[in-house]
């Protein structure tokens, strides 16, 4: 696939708590997503939950999403429906790549001037 410079891969990072399954693999959550620059919608994403049901669940959890709009929904969302041991640490990691796109759309500003 070619890229038409349409889409952007963020990645945000959280640390895990004690006691995961993850915890064995990585010391710290991966939420990633391939994100629309115009609009800030988020086309595809996945995370690095231990298991796959885990991961399809917050890809299809925050699809849709637009970072232009913030995360509050997002979170509220992973609050009321995912109730596992790494909420905390994926509303961290979605606070991060929120963080990264902002990031991103300001530098974004200042090439165009």
């Amino acid at each position: 696939m070619m890229f038409n410079g349409k889409t952007i891969f963020i990645a945000g990072h959280a640390r895990l708590p004690q006691g995961m399954a993850a915890k064995s693999v990585f010391d710290t959550l991966t939420i990633t997503a391939e994100v629309d620059v115009k609009y800030g919608v988020v086309l595809e994403a996945s995370c690095t939950l231990a298991t796959e049901h885990g991961r399809d669940f917050i890809g299809r959890l925050l699809r849709g999403t637009s970072l232009r709009d913030g995360v509050d929904d997002t979170i509220k969302e992973i609050e009321t429906y995912y109730r596992g041991k790494a909420a905390n640490a994926l509303i961290a990691a979605l606070k991060d790549l929120d963080i990264h796109f902002h990031q991103i759309k300001t530098e974004e500003k200042h090439k165009i001037k």
